[in-house]
């Protein structure tokens, strides 16, 4: 069971990863690495079950929130 949930997660984050910059017209490699920077990686892992239940509009907007805020320093 812990591979399958790792799996999951790593399917959303990396759909976040890649709504994200479509949305905001970006490139995902560069996307990824500014989510790794600002840790908002860790948070999506960290909150997968909340979030992975929401629409892409909330994701979105939750991730632009922390981004933001600077939640993750």
């Amino acid at each position: 069971m812990p591979d399958e949930l790792f799996e999951k997660k790593a399917e959303f984050i990396s759909w976040c990863i890649e709504e994200y910059a479509a949305e905001n017209d970006l490139n995902g490699r560069d996307v990824a690495n500014d989510f790794a920077q600002k840790k908002v990686l860790d948070f999506l892992g960290e909150h997968y079950e909340i979030l992975h239940t929401q629409g892409k509009s909330y994701i979105l907007g939750t991730i632009a929130d922390f981004i933001r805020t600077g939640a993750g320093k």
